[in-house]
């Protein structure tokens, strides 16, 4: 059992993401895309984003959204994430 709950969190670890990168480079913190979002968006969502926890399609929109909000930019989900 213990190895099966392993190997399930390392399919879930992907490693640092894009996403991380990019907010590094625009100078953002996880606060700064949670007040830009127009939608519910918690600073969890955002630091699971960033450190390569597999998020479901509607947070990664949800990151996405409030990421664009923020930067002004138009960036897709292939520049913020991996998976």
């Amino acid at each position: 059992m213990a190895d099966e709950a392993e190997k399930a969190d390392i399919e879930r670890n992907l490693g640092e993401q894009p996403i991380a990168a990019i907010m590094a480079a625009k100078q953002l913190k996880p606060h700064d895309l949670v007040v830009a979002s127009a939608v519910p968006l918690t600073h969890k969502m955002v630091s699971k984003a960033c450190k390569g926890r597999r998020l479901t399609p509607n947070v990664q929109e949800k990151v996405l959204d409030a990421l664009n909000a923020a930067t002004g930019s138009a960036y897709t989900l292939k520049d913020l994430f991996n998976y």
